[in-house]
């Protein structure tokens, strides 16, 4: 395998992301970059990234959550941001995103964790707590599911599929914009190509979409069905918060409500924006996340 590493001068001075980085190897040569902020003796908040974004997107959460008395990590998924990037397409599985993950949380040792994801972050993080169920405390969803190709996708989600697989132009830039409501800055938008200064450096997330499991024999669907057997008895803290403006995700946070126990009389809310809610409504997301955790602080 084949590891390219984004070089450091491509990240500086980016708008609103002061944070220092913090490295670990999840394989040997293969390194994961994650922002780590707050007291380091706080329960953890981990907030996952998804498609085609990385922990920039949580710029305006972080400080927020971190000032509010947590331990706010971010790390930035194998193939996006500063972590190091397979080369091939073929280098990265669904498996193989569980398997990096896995290592990193077992590495720092974490628990008691909430759980905040999105997108990719929630294909990859429902399965992470399902699979450790033990070191997770509540779980927070924005536009997101854990599809296990029993239903029919949307046709949005196929044309995406086909434009990731074929499409010899990949701005992903462009991409976030066009999952975002608010207009993203010439800086911002910068921020989101930083991580891929060549076309090779885009394999993980051209890999992405060809990874959701969209019939009952994909290489995914028996252990994301294993994970919604655990999500169905979860009691745990569950809480969705989806934005008003996503085609792609719309309806999953009603299906989750409907499955999942711990969800059962939380405070469920729908937030203005487009699939990027990260972006258009950070505040909003953050103080759901400070809401939820305040029972804890109180203990």
């Amino acid at each position: 395998m084949r590891i390219l590493r984004t070089d450091e001068t491509r990240f500086e001075g980016l708008p609103d992301y002061p944070f220092a980085p913090h490295y670990l190897d999840v394989e040997p040569g293969l390194r994961m970059h994650y922002v780590d902020e707050g007291p380091a003796s706080a329960s953890p908040v981990v907030m996952l990234h998804g498609e085609p974004s990385w922990s920039y997107l949580y710029r305006h959460m972080i400080p927020g959550v971190a000032a509010a008395g947590h331990r706010v990590l971010a790390p930035d998924l194998i193939g996006f941001g500063k972590s190091d990037k397979p080369a091939a397409v073929s280098d990265y599985s669904y498996h193989g995103h569980i398997a990096w993950l896995t290592r990193w949380l077992e590495a720092l040792d974490l628990s008691n964790i909430t759980l905040v994801c999105q997108n990719w972050g929630s294909l990859l993080g429902l399965r992470l707590a399902a699979e450790n169920p033990q070191r997770f405390q509540r779980i927070i969803v924005g536009n997101g599911m854990l599809p296990t190709g029993d239903t029919s996708v949307p046709p949005i989600f196929a044309l995406w599929k086909a434009f990731a697989t074929h499409s010899p132009w990949f701005p992903v830039g462009r991409i976030v914009q066009l999952g975002t409501e608010r207009t993203l800055t010439k800086a911002e938008l910068a921020a989101y190509e930083a991580p891929f200064p060549g076309a090779e450096y885009k394999s993980g997330a051209r890999a992405f979409p060809k990874l959701v499991p969209v019939s009952p024999d994909d290489p995914a669907s028996d252990a994301n069905k294993a994970a919604w057997r655990v999500l169905e008895k979860w009691r745990k803290p569950f809480i969705t918060c989806f934005s008003s403006g996503d085609p792609i995700t719309r309806g999953g946070d009603r299906h989750m409500q409907r499955r999942i126990p711990g969800a059962y009389g939380q405070p469920h809310i729908t937030l203005r924006g487009g699939h990027f809610l990260q972006e258009d409504s950070p505040d909003d997301f953050a103080r759901i996340i400070i809401d939820a955790l305040k029972s804890e602080l109180a203990a």
